[in-house]
């Protein structure tokens, strides 16, 4: 591994493709990506920065060396942690482990790698772990984020999974953590109508966690992509979910709040998702339900835009003009067509059995006389009216 991560770089490597490989084995710049994976943590901006100014392979030499350049962050001690790490790395292990369960490794330069991951800056992955079918670029270019509540309501799932369907069927991809709750629910709502939908993992994409999900990942795995930052056999803990979703935030146009409390780690993807200018938007439940607090917080405050339908979601995120939700209205009225001088008329006539003389309707709807009698016989026209005696009555309908 030394000598091959000594090798000069390879120009163009990058843009070779996730399977790119030399006689020798896969390119020194992508098992040094692989290599890094396992050395920092997700988002690790001193390791950005680094790679900012310098290959992989030149920052992987500098930790084995003892190097430390001259940028805000890295100092002996932060070095110290990542040589910690390097003893019996392997990083062709890493790619055959993943090779074995249908992935890849994909890196900046890839033709399968999303640009607008770049918007994370120097907390940019290193590299992404991918496992399933499709480009995950071409994907993301139409996918929207669906997260909530581990501990979701009915009517949270319910939501959730509706959503989910109708997204899917308008051909977008459903992004979502593959936890329980409304995770869940967003991933299986896509999967019911044959649609497309990613989990973004905080563990390695040959890992099923939660383990109650396990059959649902490996579906995700089959129907749609596994994602993660993390190497495989890697397993989650509190910072690496909370640092999964500031990829979910990145990966998608925009991010929905299904059902959350005022202390919700989906919450932290909607503000991630607010701060790299995406567009986010919550669903409103309940006002008596502590799951709807947060999202009736977000939307409160200006940082979401209340959503409930797939159809508003996309008139958001979609092409414009395009992908506009048709305008909602109640039912139209027979009535509601009338031109206002006859609609006066109708309401000032009773509806008992006597009826009004002309006279009273007049007085009743400001109107003359004349114009009054001309527009009863237009209304009985109609149906609304009818003549009993000198008298006018609305007709009763059965």
């Amino acid at each position: 591994m030394n000598q091959l991560l000594r090798q000069p770089r390879i120009p163009g490597a990058a843009e070779a493709g996730a399977g790119a490989a030399t006689d020798a084995g896969p390119e020194p710049e992508r098992l040094a990506r692989v290599l890094l994976g396992r050395l920092s943590e997700p988002g690790d901006a001193v390791v950005g920065r680094w790679l900012g100014q310098l290959p992989a392979v030149d920052v992987v030499e500098a930790i084995r060396d003892g190097t430390v350049p001259d940028h805000p962050g890295l100092d002996a001690t932060r070095l110290a942690g990542y040589q910690a790490r390097l003893p019996g790395l392997d990083p062709e292990t890493d790619l055959k482990r993943v090779r074995d369960v249908g992935g890849r490794f994909i890196i900046p330069g890839d033709t399968e790698w999303p640009s607008q991951l770049d918007d994370l800056g120097d907390g940019r992955p290193v590299g992404l772990w991918v496992a399933g079918t499709g480009s995950l670029r071409l994907l993301a270019l139409r996918s929207v984020a669906l997260v909530g509540s581990r501990a979701c309501t009915a009517y949270g799932a319910h939501v959730a999974g509706e959503l989910s369907a109708q997204l899917a069927e308008r051909g977008w991809m459903v992004v979502s953590g593959a936890a329980y709750g409304i995770d869940a629910a967003a991933h299986r709502g896509a999967l019911a109508v044959g649609g497309m939908t990613a989990a973004v993992l905080a563990c390695g994409v040959d890992v099923a966690y939660p383990k109650g999900n396990a059959e649902l990942i490996r579906r995700i795995g089959v129907q749609g992509l596994l994602v993660s930052e993390l190497p495989p056999g890697e397993h989650p803990n509190r910072f690496r979910f909370v640092l999964r979703n500031r990829v979910i935030a990145a990966l998608t146009r925009g991010t929905v709040v299904v059902e959350a409390a005022v202390r919700s780690g989906a919450l932290s993807t909607a503000r991630r998702a607010r701060d790299l200018n995406r567009h986010t938007m919550g669903v409103a439940g309940p006002v008596t339900s502590a799951l709807s607090a947060g999202v009736h917080a977000l939307i409160r405050s200006g940082a979401a835009t209340l959503v409930t339908d797939a159809a508003e979601i996309t008139e958001l995120i979609g092409a414009i003009g395009d992908d506009l939700a048709p305008q909602r209205s109640g039912p139209v009225l027979p009535r509601d067509l009338l031109e206002p001088a006859v609609a006066r008329v109708l309401e000032a006539v009773p509806a008992t059995a006597e009826g009004a003389p002309v006279e009273r309707l007049a007085r009743q709807s400001g109107l003359p006389p004349d114009e009054v009698l001309q527009r009863l016989y237009e209304l009985g026209a109609l149906g609304y009216v009818e003549r009993h005696g000198a008298h006018w009555r609305v007709v009763r309908r059965r």
